[in-house]
């Protein structure tokens, strides 16, 4: 049984994008549909952009979502998946790949979160951090005794959970974190606290947004970020997906209910290959791998 995996921010390359649209004609126009929807040529930024064009939020969500799903899309005829997951902005990704929502409307959604997690960054400054060689419980129970807003964002994999919350509480979090032992504790270059409460802003434009679109009972179960739970009811598939900016990311969880559900490989697609690294480090006995570019159409 194959599952289908989408990465989220921090997937995003120089260049990306360039193979598909130059060698598949489905790839080319909707390149060219992306750029229309978007109202610039996002095309031009992902081909030929620098790291650091590249690094803007409003920019990089539109982009990793339109590589993950423009390359499923051009390769079509061979995906047919048993069950999908997204690790926070790649559940879009999933979600069009699972024919929950449209190409078109899932990029207009993933650019209003985008836009609207930006707005809430600096609104309400924060950052993140890398927490490597703890128990999750003993991370959490860290932040729950830091003043200051400072939570467990994602459960990435075994030894491995990315803390999020304000500047000072994840500073003092970190100090207390090494007190005890931490094998590391590494304040992210991130932008903001994602998916923490100071994204509370951007969850409720998001809100607004994904109750105005149409959503369909997908063509395969998708598990989200917010539980690791499998969902085919567009009900709840759009509560979760609204939950999610300020709710954990639980990748460690879904990785393995879809393994306990039956999945047999992990198949990565989109820029990069994090989320196979995880896959490996969560269970080593699972096969992953990556979509490739040969014979896209």
């Amino acid at each position: 049984m194959k599952a289908y995996i989408f990465p989220g921010q921090g997937a995003q390359f120089s260049g990306m994008g360039k193979d598909l649209f130059e060698n598949s004609k489905t790839a080319y126009e909707l390149f060219n549909n992306a750029n229309e929807i978007l109202g610039f040529k996002i095309s031009d930024v992902m081909f030929n952009g620098s790291t650091e064009d590249l690094k803007q939020t409003s920019v990089t969500q539109p982009a990793i979502f339109l590589h993950s799903v423009i390359l499923a899309m051009s390769k079509e005829n061979e995906i047919l998946p048993a069950m999908v997951a997204g690790h926070s902005l790649g559940e879009f990704s999933a979600l069009v790949i699972n024919k929950s929502i449209s190409f078109e409307d899932g990029l207009k959604l993933v650019s209003i979160r985008a836009n609207a997690m930006q707005k809430a960054c600096e609104n309400n400054p924060g950052t993140m951090a890398a927490v490597l060689g703890l128990e999750d419980k003993l991370v959490e129970n860290v932040c729950s005794e830091v003043n200051g807003t400072v939570v467990a964002a994602n459960y990435n994999c075994p030894g491995q959970l990315v803390i999020s919350g304000e500047l000072n509480a994840i500073e003092l979090a970190c100090e207390k974190l090494k007190e005890i032992g931490v094998r590391r504790a590494l304040v992210l270059p991130v932008g903001g606290a994602f998916h923490s409460p100071l994204m509370e802003d951007a969850k409720r434009e998001l809100e607004n947004a994904i109750n105005e679109t149409i959503f369909s009972d997908p063509i395969c179960p998708i598990y989200q970020n917010v539980s690791g739970l499998p969902y085919s009811s567009e009900i709840e598939i759009k509560e979760n997906l609204i939950s999610q900016l300020t709710s954990p990311v639980k990748w460690t969880q879904s990785i393995n209910k879809m393994v306990q559900d039956g999945a047999k490989e992990f198949i990565e697609v989109g820029p990069g290959r994090v989320l196979q690294g995880l896959v490996r480090k969560i269970n080593g006995d699972i096969n992953s791998s990556s979509l490739n570019l040969e014979n896209v159409g």
